[in-house]
């Protein structure tokens, strides 16, 4: 059964938007670059931190409390890196500078390093399953770092 696939980029103006939104394929995205080293056996784990080493990935679940009409967290922001996500339970609402969607459980979203922000309309927490990979700048770059 084809899952939605939400993905952002950049419009012709240069601001952060939607730019695919529909039924996914096998593989909802890919990217030709990234070697992991995966010996060791040292915990990986542990608090959030918004700093990205180079090269590296952090694997999270990010809850967002219901809060009608404020944004989560940092609100507006851009990383340098390309995430997908997949909501796990509730609903969130992906913002752009160029507009927004409501993203519902099994939708992935692909976020490629530009300006957004997530809210919760609902009454009950959005959890969504996040995978973040180091990446080039685009338009203006992190605003987090």
């Amino acid at each position: 059964m084809p899952h939605r696939r939400i993905v952002t980029g950049l419009d012709a103006a240069g601001r952060s938007a939607i730019i695919l939104d529909g039924a996914a394929e096998m593989v909802a995205w890919a990217t030709a670059e990234t070697p992991v080293d995966n010996s060791g056996v040292e915990d990986q784990g542990g608090e959030f931190y918004v700093a990205m080493p180079r090269g590296g990935s952090k694997f999270l679940m990010v809850e967002i409390p219901p809060a009608p009409g404020e944004l989560f967290g940092p609100g507006m922001h851009a990383t340098d890196t390309i995430d997908y996500l997949v909501v796990i339970k509730g609903e969130a609402v992906l913002v752009t500078e160029n507009g927004e969607t409501t993203c519902h459980v099994g939708d992935m979203i692909v976020d490629r390093g530009v300006m957004h922000g997530w809210r919760n309309d609902g009454t009950e927490p959005a959890f969504l399953a996040c995978v973040m990979i180091d990446a080039a700048p685009v338009g203006n770059g992190a605003t987090l770092k």
